[in-house]
């Protein structure tokens, strides 16, 4: 019998995740951990930057009017679902990364990146500095209440985790249930360690891509 698959990562993207595995003829647990929200921000002078960095679709799609005066930046993107997000709005993608956001920065500054304007969530790791001029939150992800029934519905299922913010709260949720009988796809290796101990098995791709991480929950759900 194959596992169901479990998508905690927040709506719209739950919705989209549950469609792309029913099309697949597998089951799913839609369990979003947390509500996404926009936050107002205030867009500075774009002539200050030489490059757009984003790590989230997420800030493509909350961040509203202000998003309009940096479209002549050239975007460093994380994974591809953030430049498909990117260039959808009439941004130019000129680099993705298939790591995390620490790499994405390290391989921008050396392709003579030196003023980068980082638009993100209110959790994130890139922070000003170095080859950032200027990090800004234009969303933040709030958690959801979660109650023990619907946490039990993981158990014997195949995990999809997107974020290590996701990651990290799964931990401390799963307290209450048996996590050796989950199995864990995770979209990164950082993902991944943000997990801690005591699942069944946990499993990253390769490069952070919804098709990717789908081809491996298939192969988990067996």
């Amino acid at each position: 019998m194959m596992r169901p698959i479990a998508i905690l990562r927040p709506e719209p993207g739950n919705a989209a995740t549950a469609a792309a595995i029913d099309a697949m003829g597998l089951a799913t647990i839609r369990l979003p951990l947390f509500a996404v929200r926009a936050i107002d921000w205030v867009a500075p002078e774009p002539d200050g930057f030489d490059a757009l960095v984003l790590t989230s679709a997420n800030a493509v799609r909350l961040g509203g009017a202000g998003l309009d005066r940096f479209k002549a930046l050239p975007v460093h993107a994380v994974g591809s679902a953030t430049a498909a997000a990117a260039r959808e709005a009439g941004f130019s993608v000129v680099a993705v990364g298939d790591s995390d956001g620490v790499t994405l920065i390290a391989d921008a500054a050396r392709s003579g990146v030196s003023r980068a304007l980082h638009l993100g969530g209110r959790e994130r790791k890139l922070q000003a500095g170095g080859p950032i001029a200027a990090a800004i939150t234009v969303y933040a992800s709030e958690p959801l209440a979660i109650g023990a029934a619907a946490l039990a519905r993981l158990e014997g299922s195949v995990t999809l985790v997107h974020s290590p913010n996701a990651a990290r709260r799964l931990d401390h949720l799963a307290a209450t249930i048996d996590r050796g009988s989950v199995r864990i796809a995770a979209l990164s290796a950082a993902v991944a360690g943000a997990l801690g101990t005591g699942w069944a098995r946990i499993e990253a791709v390769a490069a952070p891509s919804d098709a990717a991480l789908l081809a491996l929950a298939r192969t988990l759900a067996d």
